[in-house]
């Protein structure tokens, strides 16, 4: 699937890039295991994606599509959210770096850098059921300061991540960039990973194994070798190291 289409920011471009960018471009963290630095420069992300046809994690996925939203004039932002984790508390500010658009004078979250998650931009309505191809969200107020994006999953709100409007630089998520590298409390330190949906579910490699999903149906494979893992990475991701 590749765009083609109008370059008008309206609503209905904004949904097919952001489903455009989330079928092509994987969610991974292959340069923080190849001791590659990864650094908060639109011109070095840009060859990354675009002309090594590589994918990222937040600060370069999103962080790029902030460029091609503000390049096509839509009314955008950067702000930073605080992931949820399975203790029940959210990460530190800059965790997750995220997009407000807004169009018509209505708010939409826009992401494209948190793996499986939704395929449409969330529009900032509380409490109200929002449905994209395959999942379910809800976004509503977890105090003065933040809103909460919940995925529903067996007609329950688990939470995904709190986020604020306020505007952000990019300078600003460059210390937790860092973190995300680095530390062995990040999860994106202990395990290779690397994702992208399929036409009927999703790929994903995690640290050796292999697990694609179909419809209903899910096949996980231990990957026994570099050779290997390297086979996979071009068959399924078109990624050549």
């Amino acid at each position: 699937m590749k765009y083609s289409g109008s370059r008008e920011p309206n609503l209905g471009v904004l949904k097919e890039l952001q489903k455009c960018h989330l079928v092509n471009v994987p969610f991974e963290n292959l340069d923080i295991h190849d001791n590659i630095p990864i650094e908060l420069s639109t011109e070095r992300i840009f060859d990354k994606i675009v002309n090594r046809n590589r994918g990222g994690f937040c600060y370069e996925l999103n962080g790029l599509f902030y460029e091609l939203l503000v390049a096509l004039n839509f009314d955008v932002k950067r702000v930073s959210a605080r992931v949820y984790d399975q203790n029940g508390s959210y990460g530190k500010e800059f965790d997750h770096l995220a997009i407000i658009v807004s169009i018509n004078n209505t708010e939409y979250l826009s992401d494209v850098g948190f793996g499986d998650f939704t395929f449409e931009p969330l529009r900032l309505e509380m409490n109200k059921l929002q449905k994209d191809e395959r999942e379910e969200y809800v976004i509503d107020k977890w105090d003065d300061m933040y809103f909460r994006v919940n995925k529903i999953k067996n007609a329950q709100p688990q939470p995904v991540y709190i986020f604020s409007l306020i505007g952000r630089e990019f300078r600003e998520f460059k210390e937790m960039c860092v973190y995300h590298q680095t530390s062995p409390e990040s999860h994106f330190t202990s395990k290779r990973l690397i994702s992208l949906p399929t036409e009927n579910g999703r790929i994903t490699i995690t640290g050796n194994q292999l697990k694609i999903t179909e419809l209903e149906f899910t096949t996980e494979t231990e990957i026994k070798s570099e050779l290997e893992f390297d086979t996979y990475l071009l068959n399924s991701f078109n990624i050549e190291k």
